[in-house]
């Protein structure tokens, strides 16, 4: 277990470097591929950082949190609307390309590692407040990265902003993509909730 708990992390790392390095190459916009990349940068270098100071989290943690590494260093490089994910919207009957919608639903993936972190250090007294405060960090950050974005549209470069948006034409897409963060989230505290039954019943 010890062996797997320490190749995860380091797999998933070496994955994403090179992934980083490969989807470098080229992108469709270079500066939407800045400001889509230097939020998912600064991820990898916390987790990186938090590691070596032995916070640590399950394999199955760094998984659920690479989800949205991969999936925003993709868009990066195509801008969001433009990444061929057109299968999906043929198999559910959407109009426009969800890809972003997705993204945004993996972001509350990373509720499942703030929950081990309030289980592990105890900074919860109540059960519950162990699944609302990963909820509502979820909430936040969807929250900021809205206004981040807006921030970035009104600043930028007029075409460079509105393939950062991503909205596609949807009034109602930042709301959508908030949503979508917090449904990824209470599904990744669903399974958490499941993972953490499971390990008291073998006991």
């Amino acid at each position: 277990m010890e062996r797997l708990n320490a190749f995860v992390p380091r797999f998933l790392l070496s994955a994403y470097i090179l992934l980083f390095i490969v989807l470098s190459v080229a992108p469709h916009d270079r500066m939407v591929w800045y400001a889509e990349n230097l939020p998912i940068v600064g991820i990898v270098l916390c987790l990186t950082v938090l590691y070596f100071r032995e916070v640590r989290f399950s394999p199955l943690a760094y998984v659920l949190m690479s989800v949205l590494v991969f999936a925003h260093t993709v868009g990066g490089h195509y801008t969001f609307e433009r990444v061929p994910f057109e299968w999906f919207g043929e198999l559910f009957g959407f109009e426009r390309n969800m890809y972003d919608r997705v993204a945004h639903f993996s972001v509350g993936f990373y509720a499942y590692a703030i929950a081990e972190w309030v289980d592990q250090t105890g900074a919860a007294n109540r059960r519950f407040v162990t699944y609302l405060l990963p909820l509502f960090a979820v909430a936040f950050v969807a929250m900021g990265y809205e206004i981040i974005e807006w921030w970035y549209v009104s600043l930028s470069d007029p075409a460079a902003g509105i393939a950062f948006l991503g909205s596609q034409g949807d009034v109602w897409d930042a709301q959508k993509d908030m949503l979508a963060d917090i449904l990824g989230g209470v599904v990744a505290l669903g399974l958490y909730a499941a993972s953490s039954l499971m390990r008291r019943t073998d006991r």
